[in-house]
């Protein structure tokens, strides 16, 4: 196998968007701070400069005296080339233009929908999906070709089918896709420790919890903080703070954060269905019918936001200010942890330990009754050379027929994009439960969407 469990001083990570503005800079510190590890990274960006302008800025982190990870940053002209000697292979990209974003999130907004993320499920999700299926089976193919026992960690959106293209181009990788909703949830919990149980030390660290469902759409149906269960705490701070909502497990307040929510709809989802929702309440309302998208003051009466693709652009320009000045060191490189677990993982599969945590795999029996090859949200053991997923049960019939809904629409998507047919997608985009306009309007809709990620689809049947 490639990842050889001794060389840990020697590694070689392929990063493939290594231009990324977030991502990337989490990784750079998080290996600055990681002294078992050492080794290089091999950053390909279809944006050039933006890779080289990441490879001054990693190569200035790793000289630092306060750095313990050392490491070396290049940039690779072409995939093939970044992915030769790939011990790890990390994926994030951001699958088309902030103007095609636009018209995923906001050309909806014409027929009365409304989508507060628009990367993982509605209509826009959908139209993402079919861009960046093929953008993964090149990906996938090169991996085949030129990495096979490579270890692949994606943190693109749409998460499940991004994996789910991953196995299903190339069935023997070793893929999985991270995401850190979960983990905003277990700061919930630990909160609610404190302010339930009196546990006034708790951390996310102390929450144990078993996850189960599909990325963005994941559930809790067993929490505990150091053996004690934490379903009845819930409840009680679910019932406390539903009317007023609660803001205390993260930063920000939604009202000036276009991130942030007072976790009204996860305690709305809790009471109706018993089970606790983990993932933030912007990915969660996409994924039921519009009871919390219906317009803007109903997003607005439950306490979170619809994210415009403006901000994305403006802030866009911002990080491209801010990478100027971290590449020529005008603005210092602020070393702290991200809070990922990705190096974590690296380390265990690498031999260094074990851990537990949330990852997206196949299912292979770790959900029950959803199908096999789904990629589903599920906690995995990481340790030498191995992520075993654990299983987790099955979804409350109640919750299980939304979860199912987006996993047959994922099939029908993953098949229209791997055969370039637009139109066999189509079914998909009706039975999306954001869908709340006609067949005929869903039509035009369609097509207007469809021509605006044109680019995308010059050989497709449209």
């Amino acid at each position: 196998m490639t990842t050889n469990t001794k060389k840990r001083d020697n590694l070689t990570i392929t990063y493939i968007g290594g231009g990324s503005r977030g991502w990337a800079w989490n990784l750079m510190s998080d290996l600055a701070l990681e002294p078992a590890l050492s080794g290089r990274v091999k950053l390909y960006d279809i944006e050039t400069e933006a890779a080289l302008a990441n490879e001054k800025i990693g190569n200035m982190v790793s000289a630092r005296p306060d750095t313990v990870g050392k490491w070396k940053y290049e940039t690779s002209p072409s995939l093939e080339t970044a992915l030769e000697g790939a011990d790890f292979v990390v994926i994030s990209i951001l699958p088309g233009s902030f103007e095609e974003m636009a018209s995923d999130v906001h050309a909806p907004e014409e027929y009365g929908i409304y989508q507060s993320v628009g990367d993982t499920a509605g209509p826009g999700g959908l139209l993402r999906a079919l861009r960046t299926i093929p953008m993964f089976e090149t990906i996938a193919r090169a991996i085949c070709e030129t990495c096979p026992a490579a270890w692949v960690i994606n943190y693109t959106n749409p998460m499940a089918l991004c994996v789910r293209t991953l196995y299903e181009v190339f069935p023997g990788i070793k893929a999985f896709g991270c995401c850190h909703e979960v983990f905003g949830t277990q700061k919930l919990l630990a909160m609610v420790a404190r302010e339930e149980l009196g546990a006034q030390d708790a951390t996310r660290k102390d929450i144990e919890v078993n996850v189960l469902g599909i990325n963005h759409f994941t559930w809790l149906d067993r929490a505990s903080y150091r053996g004690t269960d934490l379903f009845p705490a819930y409840a009680a701070f679910a019932d406390r703070h539903f009317s007023e909502g609660y803001e205390g497990a993260e930063g920000g307040s939604w009202l000036n954060s276009w991130f942030a929510s007072a976790e009204r709809v996860k305690f709305d989802l809790f009471r109706r269905f018993g089970l606790i929702a983990a993932a933030g309440d912007r990915h969660l309302a996409e994924f039921m019918p519009p009871w919390y998208l219906k317009d803007p003051a109903t997003v607005a009466s439950w306490k979170f936001s619809l994210t415009p693709v403006s901000w994305r652009i403006e802030n866009a320009r911002k990080l491209r200010e801010k990478s100027a000045r971290l590449a020529s060191g005008a603005e210092p490189f602020i070393l702290a942890s991200s809070g990922e677990e990705g190096v974590g993982q690296i380390k265990a599969l690498l031999g260094l330990g074990s851990i537990l945590t949330n990852v997206n795999l196949p299912n292979h029996g770790q959900i029950e009754g959803l199908p096999a090859k789904a990629v589903v949200e599920t906690n995995a053991v990481f340790s030498g050379d191995s992520v075993r997923p654990v299983l987790a049960g099955f979804l409350p019939s109640s919750i299980h027929g939304h979860v199912a809904r987006h996993v047959a629409n994922h099939e029908t998507i993953l098949a229209a994009a791997l055969t370039h047919d637009a139109r066999a997608a189509f079914p998909a985009f009706l039975n999306d439960p954001l869908m709340t306009a006609t067949p005929a309007e869903a039509e035009k809709l369609y097509a207007k969407m469809i021509a605006a990620t044109s680019r995308h689809f010059a050989d497709w049947k449209v």
